[in-house]
């Protein structure tokens, strides 16, 4: 468990911070700014619950990913080694299954895509898209870490992340489901 007694260190105001290996690297270390990222949609997953008036169902399953989310930051903060002292926290594929099962479960619940999705509809659904951009984001930016540190990354956690953003894509239109997505109109409303 975690002991924080003072949130403020002075340790990163030379631009530097420390790994879960307690190696040092520069804040705009790929890793870090991959690990930022997922927090940044972990944060965006929490607003959805507080807000959006979402099923108690799908508020579980939030609630499920974002301590995943947080787990899925602990393991890229800290390098894959060989035979490590302490082994870490990591991402199973047991993880990314879960988010399988949640997306075919879900998916069942929505009409079958005719159109591309405009963010919107109700509440729950607008911050869920919202959550889905944030997400895919955090995938990108930990491919850019994995393209420079894969011998020290798990490719775990990036499954994870492609398979979270498509499961909040999914949740987004789940909560839509009794209004109807809000489609894309190739156009718009031009009048050409």
């Amino acid at each position: 468990m975690v002991n924080l007694t003072r949130i403020y260190t002075r340790t990163g105001d030379g631009g530097n911070t420390r790994l879960g290996d307690m190696s040092e690297v520069a804040k705009t270390d790929l890793r870090v700014a991959a690990y930022g990222d997922v927090n940044e949609a972990n944060a965006h997953l929490g607003v959805a619950v507080v807000l959006g008036g979402l099923d108690d169902d799908v508020q579980t399953v939030l609630g499920r990913m974002q301590n995943d989310l947080f787990d899925l930051g602990a393991d890229l903060a800290t390098p894959v080694v060989e035979n490590p002292e302490f082994p870490p926290l990591r991402v199973r594929e047991e993880e990314v299954q879960r988010l399988e099962e949640w997306c075919d479960h879900y998916n069942e619940t929505v009409e079958p895509l005719r159109s591309f999705v405009l963010p919107g509809g109700t509440a729950g659904s607008a911050l869920l898209h919202v959550a889905t951009t944030a997400m895919r984001r955090s995938e990108r930016s930990t491919w850019a870490a994995m393209q420079v540190h894969a011998d020290s990354m798990n490719p775990a956690a990036v499954r994870y992340l492609n398979r979270a953003s498509d499961l909040l894509f999914i949740l987004a239109r789940h909560a839509n489901r009794h209004v109807g997505d809000v489609l894309w109109k190739p156009g718009g409303e031009r009048g050409d």
